[in-house]
C-alpha cells in the first residue's frame, strides 16, 4: 500500500505498516478447517444494492439481484474463486455459496503511532555496541519501510553507530549517514562490513594520506585517537569518551583457539615520544594481562625504543605455534602501507555482536 500525502506543499510517502494477528483472534475467528488443517472464515460473496453491469449477473444459477444484492466479483472471478477451491458450497439446499478467507489474505494489524512491540535497547541486548543513544534496529526498520520504498535514498545526517544506515541497506534502500566523530563514523564502518560482507561503500572526510592524519593529529588530539584506533579495528577504551585512560587508549578482542578471548592494549601517540612510553605501555600490558600491545605512533620510533619492545619478548599462539612480537610499534606511514598488528583470531566485539545480513551493493549516490 502506498499512501501520498501533501504537507505544506511537500509530498510525504507513508506505508501503513502491520503486525500478525494474534494467535487468539486466528483461533475464534477462522473457525472452519480444510482436510489439511489449513484454517478459513467464511465470508460473504455479494455486496448490498443491485447492479446492472457483470456483477449484477446470474451465476450458477443463483440470482442474488432478486434479494436486492449484487456479486462481490464478475462471474468470471468468481469461476477462478471456485476452481481455486476457495469458495465454500454448503450441504442445506438453497444456501448462499460463502468465500473462504484464509489468514494470510489479510494484511494483519494495522500499527498506530504508539509502538509498543518492539523493546527499548538494554544492557543486555545482543545488538548493544555501547553507544550511548543507540535505538534498536526493529524501531529504524519499521520508520524506513513506513516512509520509503525500495531503492529510495534515506539519509541519516547524525547517524551515531548507524542503526538507521544498517536498516536502509537491509531493506533494500540507497543511504548516506554523516557524522562529526571519527568515533562514529570508524563504528559504522565496522559494523557495515560485519552485518554485510562484501557489501562495497565510501567513507568520506577521513584522513586519506600520511600529511591528513598528520594535520588530524595537530588538530585534534582526541579524533585522531579515535580514527587511528579504527584503522587498527580496535574497540576505544570507555567507549572513547574523554578522560583519563590509565595508559589505554584502545583495545582489539581476538581469540587465539577461536574459543577463549584474549585481549590487546593499544596506545595512540600524535606527538613526541620516547622510551619511556614503551616501558609505560608493557606495564600496562602486564597489569593488565594482555597477550600483545600495540604502540601507534605518527613520528617514527628510535632504536632504543626498538629496543625496549623488542626485550618484552614474544607470545607463542600453543594453538597454531606461531610466534608474535609482544610489544609492536607501529607508524602511521607503515598504517598507510597496510601494515597491521601481528594479532591471530581477531574477533572484535563489533563483530560479536553485529547481525550478518544479506549482501548487496551500496551503489555510487554522487
Amino acid at each position: 500500500m502506498r499512501d501520498q500525502t501533501s504537507i505544506s506543499g511537500i509530498n510525504s510517502l507513508l506505508r501503513t505498516q502491520f503486525t500478525p494477528h494474534e494467535a487468539d483472534y486466528i483461533e475464534l475467528f477462522f473457525d472452519q478447517s480444510d482436510e489439511d488443517g489449513r484454517r478459513w472464515k467464511r465470508m460473504d460473496l455479494t455486496g448490498a444494492g443491485t447492479r446492472n453491469g457483470e456483477t449484477g449477473k446470474v451465476w450458477r444459477g443463483i440470482d442474488v439481484t432478486a434479494k436486492g444484492r449484487h456479486w462481490a466479483y464478475p462471474p468470471s472471478k468468481l469461476d477462478d474463486l471456485d476452481d481455486a477451491g476457495r469458495i465454500h458450497w454448503p450441504k442445506k439446499e438453497g444456501g448462499m455459496p460463502r468465500l473462504k478467507q484464509y489468514p494470510e489474505d489479510l494484511d494483519g494489524v494495522a500499527l498506530q503511532d504508539v509502538i509498543s512491540d518492539i523493546r527499548p535497547m538494554h544492557n543486555l541486548a545482543k545488538e548493544r555496541l555501547g553507544y550511548p543513544t543507540q535505538k534498536p534496529l526493529a524501531l529504524l526498520e519499521r520508520i524506513i519501510a513506513a516512509s520509503s520504498n525500495p531503492g529510495d535514498v534515506v539519509l541519516d545526517p547524525f547517524c551515531g553507530c548507524g542503526t538507521a544506515v544498517h536498516a536502509a541497506q537491509k531493506l533494500g534502500r540507497q543511504w548516506i549517514g554523516i557524522d562529526v566523530t571519527h568515533l562514529a563514523i570508524g563504528l559504522i564502518e565496522k559494523r557495515m562490513k560485519e552485518a554485510f560482507p562484501g557489501l562495497a561503500f565510501e567513507v568520506k572526510g577521513r584522513p586519506q594520506s600520511l600529511a591528513a592524519a598528520e594535520d588530524l593529529a595537530r588538530r585534534d588530539k582526541h579524533q585522531f585517537e579515535l580514527w587511528a584506533l579504527s584503522v587498527v579495528e580496535a574497540d576505544p577504551w570507555k567507549g572513547g569518551r574523554k578522560g583519563a585512560d590509565t595508559g589505554i587508549d584502545g583495545i582489539i578482542w581476538f581469540k587465539p583457539d577461536g574459543k577463549k578471548t584474549e585481549k590487546a592494549i593499544v596506545e595512540v601517540k600524535g606527538g613526541g615520544t620516547g622510551v619511556k612510553d614503551i616501558g609505560r605501555l608493557a606495564q600496562v600490558m602486564e597489569r593488565e594481562g594482555a597477550k600483545i600491545g600495540v604502540f601507534l605512533t605518527a613520528q617514527p620510533p628510535t632504536r632504543a625504543m626498538e629496543r625496549d619492545a623488542a626485550a618484552v619478548g614474544v607470545w607463542e599462539n600453543e594453538y597454531t605455534g606461531r610466534k608474535h612480537a609482544r610489544l609492536q610499534i607501529i607508524t602511521l606511514a607503515e598504517l598507510f602501507q597496510n601494515k597491521r598488528p601481528d594479532i591471530p583470531w581477531v574477533d572484535t566485539t563489533i563483530a560479536k555482536k553485529a547481525r550478518r545480513e544479506d549482501t548487496t551493493s551500496q551503489g555510487s549516490l554522487l
